[in-house]
């Protein structure tokens, strides 16, 4: 693809990756792994020539001990979306993301097997001198294979996104903090396809059905389904179901997660996700209990990129079951979507008299967005959405604020 001027996008994305580097140590930790395998390649990125894969800065972020769902992870989600958007609608930019999504299912190909054989090897000889060695070089071809699914997942993303045919997926969890710590790979919502061998001991998997269609909208490629509605009294029947159901996946994970078979035990995640909302606390209380918290995150994760109406359902269900951190998390890491998707599902959220939840997306919004993303927003409901945004900026900080009015003024919306 041709080099043309830096958008404003992907210059402020560049600039914050250069300050980032600016705040770490090049030769420690995986800034000092990436910095040592394809230094060009990361230049290119710190310049702006390329974008660079949400895992990398994931774990650049964790290098400089920034938590899952913080504020620079937040900030950082914005940037890099709005800036691959930017870089993606460039001529030829449909045509490069195929390009690399074609290299990196290649290179996911070539981990996976990597991967086998090494694991084949030290199951055959665990206390032979190689075992070490075996064990390291394991772990990295995990690693390899965790960020070529990563990527495929966000290049299908950006491709659907230039009305692509591809299925879309969301980025995935950051990756793991250690570089040499044998790990699952995570984030694709269809690991699960990855290839099972075959003396594995299967496990039944519990179905968690959906209510009417499957969920469709942006992360689906279609047009978005009704959302599931929120049960605010659910009777008995429903939480004696909900909670056998929170049981049967429980047991499920457990045994999966006993077995290695992490893309299993992700996939039965990601089909909680898109089952009835109103079942998810009752799975949240079992996860905790049993001490799988980190599956909790992943699920809370994975909602995060539902269509509007879905995740103001999920919101709602945690909200109503006496869960506001979570409901807050999940819409802290909602609001790297575009403004669109945030607008309907604000007028989700106001429709089921969720007021607190709308005005929680709203404050998460105006502080990691930029003033000018605000006044896009309240374009699409302007009496509704310019008080509210205003009324957020100003739990923010009087400059939020200050910089919120002005954005809309210039966008015409200052006297609604």
């Amino acid at each position: 693809m041709a080099l043309y001027q830096l958008s404003v996008e992907v210059g402020a994305f560049a600039r914050f990756l250069r300050d980032l580097a600016a705040r770490l140590e090049p030769g420690e930790g995986w800034y000092g792994v990436f910095a040592t395998r394809d230094p060009e390649g990361l230049r290119s990125c710190f310049d702006g020539a390329e974008i660079l894969p949400w895992d990398v800065v994931a774990s650049l972020l964790q290098d400089l001990g920034e938590a899952d769902g913080g504020p620079q992870t937040a900030r950082a989600r914005a940037l890099h979306a709005a800036a691959a958007a930017a870089h993606d609608r460039l001529p030829g930019g449909a045509e490069a993301l195929r390009e690399r999504l074609e290299a990196m299912e290649r290179e996911r190909h070539h981990a996976q097997s990597r991967s086998h054989d090494l694991d084949a090897r030290l199951r055959a000889a665990p206390g032979s001198p190689d075992a070490a060695r075996l064990s390291g070089e394991l772990a990295w071809a995990q690693d390899d294979l965790s960020r070529a699914t990563a990527r495929i997942a966000e290049l299908t993303a950006r491709l659907a996104a230039l009305g692509g045919d591809r299925e879309p997926a969301p980025p995935p969890p950051p990756p793991s903090p250690a570089p040499a710590v044998k790990r699952r790979p995570r984030g694709a919502r269809y690991a699960w396809m990855d290839e099972v061998e075959e003396a594995q001991e299967a496990v039944p998997v519990p179905e968690l059905p959906v209510a009417g269609a499957a969920p469709r909208g942006a992360r689906f490629g279609g047009a978005e389904a009704p959302a599931t509605p929120v049960t605010r009294a659910a009777p008995r029947e429903v939480a004696e179901e909900a909670a056998r159901a929170a049981g049967n996946a429980v047991y499920a994970l457990q045994r999966l997660r006993s077995q290695g078979r992490s893309g299993e035990a992700h996939a039965l995640l990601c089909e909680a996700v898109a089952g009835p909302p109103a079942w998810l606390p009752a799975l949240a209380t079992e996860l905790h209990r049993v001490g799988l918290g980190a599956d909790w995150a992943t699920l809370l994760w994975e909602a995060a990129s539902l269509p509007p109406g879905r995740l103001a359902a999920v919101a709602g269900a945690l909200a109503d079951a006496g869960r506001p951190e979570d409901c807050d998390q999940l819409l802290r890491q909602g609001v790297a979507r575009p403004v669109e998707e945030l607008a309907g599902a604000c007028a989700a959220l106001r429709a089921e008299d969720h007021q607190r939840e709308a005005h929680a997306l709203l404050t998460a919004f105006v502080r990691v967005r930029t003033p000018e993303d605000a006044a896009r927003l309240a374009a699409a409901d302007p009496h509704g959405l310019v008080p509210q945004l205003l009324a957020a900026a100003r739990a923010v900080s009087p400059a939020r604020e200050r910089d919120l009015v002005h954005a809309l003024r210039v966008a015409g919306l200052a006297g609604v």
